[in-house]
């Protein structure tokens, strides 16, 4: 029945839903990705609610280096199985499909008890890299014991990613969709009633509360496998048909396999660990910077603020946009094989235009009703400092997204080589300005640091995508433009809504004013910007096509 919920989130009653397999599958995954990046951002307040922004520090200590880990112990191979294995069975040899899973799975088992190895008995020693001593609300044993129980989760979660890769390479989406979302229920619900218990109903600390939702983590996975394992149970026999059928069985070489599960794998985890290194640098670098300058009193405050709650606020444009851009990228790769240039130049500009139509008024909106925004979901305990380090923090969805989106249409004209030069530059960068710039301008400087260090990085992919497609970005600019003009208008709309709201609420001494001037700001400016963005016929250059709902609510 889940699987049909996510289907149903994003179905639209147009002539895009015909009946395809391939259509359906991609909105129910599209469907259910958005809704478990929905659910973890939702759960973040109730969660900084019971243990503070000094408990969210704590968890994002433990979190970020663990969803590097993540990344590097599946080095993409999910996806590429999942492209193995499409491939393979184009060309009617699920033989070969099966036993690149079986090496796959096997590998990922290797890797996840590495991992798993490296976080547990390498807490003390990423805790220390992580915290100041001269810091008095976190100490070194809670940051370790938050990463070791965190780590248990690095024992499954890579051979669940590689099942579910298998499935997709069938083109079988629905084991991932429906696993993804009760991974995700299962792992929010067991942290939100422990963390409750802990702290509430026990009186216990917030570390122990905090360890507890880390463990959530391993919780969460073990749910996602039941679920895999129900599919796999079903589907097993359906599988194993074509393979029995098989008449001419090859044996490629394992290692043979292996090079090429690799050579596809390179650019997924490229692209997957880019916004975590920036995260995990900060993390190896803030509190001691800040202890450095004498604010270590407002290290952990901060911290939170922006690579926590505020970051989990971020990426929701940041999936919206990538999520309906990289849906554009398999067209991009079948007219590039195709030789059919202006083609991929076409669907790239739109690519691009999607992202910046949708991040860069979110933006805008996010950094201008900051203190309402982040009072209103997360509180207004030191409201001064968290508002500010939100509003700062912001504008980095626009070159985290334009990354994301410009690294995979590289990969879609075969320079996805590239992006280990564009992403080592920017992390080169970050590591060079990261602890000078907070030296001289306080947690700010940590966030200028990211700005300038990923918006090098989309420079370069940019310069890349020209120089590989002669691409025009006289029309991406034109249109830009355009944007930037609404965005302007709806701004200016927000002050002014904020500044009356002003004369009668206080946001910074009334948590329930910072919620009712967020939900009047964020409609006014939704509203605008959609009514400027519908007249203008902007939706429809930018999509190619109507807007149905738009046109039944403001009608034309």
């Amino acid at each position: 029945m889940l699987e049909y919920i996510c289907y149903i989130i994003l179905m639209n009653k147009g002539e895009y839903m015909s009946g395809s397999n391939f259509i359906r599958g991609t909105l129910l995954l599209t469907g259910a990705s958005f809704l478990s990046k929905f659910l973890g951002m939702i759960y973040v307040i109730p969660f900084t609610n019971m243990v503070e922004e000094t408990g969210m520090t704590l968890y994002g200590f433990a979190y970020i280096p663990y969803t590097i880990l993540i990344s590097v112990s599946t080095i993409g191979i999910p996806q590429a199985v999942s492209k193995f294995v499409a491939k393979y069975n184009t060309l009617d040899d699920h033989y070969t499909s099966m036993r690149m899973f079986k090496v796959g799975s096997l590998l990922m088992i290797v890797t996840g008890i590495v991992a798993f190895l490296i976080m547990y008995f390498g807490s003390g020693f990423f805790a220390s890299l992580s915290l100041d001593p001269a810091t008095e609300d976190i100490s070194l044993d809670e940051v370790q014991h938050a990463m070791q129980m965190i780590s248990f989760a690095l024992l499954i979660i890579p051979s669940m990613a590689i099942m579910r890769g298998f499935f997709q390479g069938n083109q079988s989406m629905g084991p991932t969709a429906v696993s993804q979302v009760v991974e995700q229920i299962v792992r929010i619900a067991f942290l939100l009633i422990a963390v409750y218990v802990v702290v509430d109903v026990v009186g216990g600390t917030n570390a122990t509360a905090v360890g507890f939702a880390a463990f959530a983590a391993f919780i969460g996975a073990v749910a996602s496998w039941v679920v895999l394992g129900v599919y796999w149970k079903k589907r097993r026999k359906f599988i194993q048909r074509p393979i029995d059928q098989q008449k001419v069985k090859k044996n490629i070489p394992v290692k043979q396999l292996l090079k090429e599960l690799f050579r596809y794998s390179g650019p997924f985890v490229l692209v997957g660990i880019a916004i975590p290194l920036y995260q995990l640098i900060d993390q190896f670098t803030f509190s001691h910077a800040m202890a450095a300058i004498g604010k270590e009193a407002e290290s952990s405050i901060a911290f939170s603020a922006f690579n926590v709650q505020g970051h989990k606020l971020v990426i929701i444009p940041i999936t919206i946009a990538t999520g309906l851009s990289l849906a554009i990228v398999p067209e991009i790769t079948k007219a590039f094989n195709a030789h059919q240039l202006d083609r991929v130049k076409k669907q790239s500009n739109q690519a691009l235009q999607i992202i910046m139509f949708f991040v860069l008024p979110a933006v805008i909106g996010l950094v201008i009703l900051a203190d309402a925004i982040y009072g209103g979901l997360f509180g207004i305990r030191q409201l001064e400092i968290t508002s500010t380090v939100f509003a700062w923090y912001a504008p980095v969805a626009l070159p985290f997204a334009f990354f994301t989106v410009t690294s995979a249409i590289l990969q879609g004209v075969e320079r996805q080589n590239f992006t280990l030069i564009s992403l080592g530059t920017g992390v080169l960068i970050k590591l060079l300005l990261n602890a000078i710039l907070i030296q001289q301008f306080a947690a700010v400087g940590a966030i200028i640091a990211t700005w300038i260090a990923s918006t090098v990085a989309v420079g370069l992919n940019l310069w890349q995508i020209r120089k590989a497609i002669a691409f025009p970005y006289r029309k991406f600019f034109k249109l830009s433009l355009l944007m930037v003009i609404f965005t302007a208008i709806m701004g200016i709309v927000l002050i002014l809504v904020k500044w009356v709201m002003g004369l009668f609420l206080d946001v910074y001494e009334n948590r329930l004013h910072a919620i009712i001037t967020m939900l009047i700001g964020v409609g006014a400016g939704g509203i605008v910007y959609l009514y400027l963005g519908y007249a203008s016929t902007l939706f429809e250059r930018i999509t190619g096509r109507r807007i149905a709902i738009l046109d039944r609510i403001i009608g034309r």
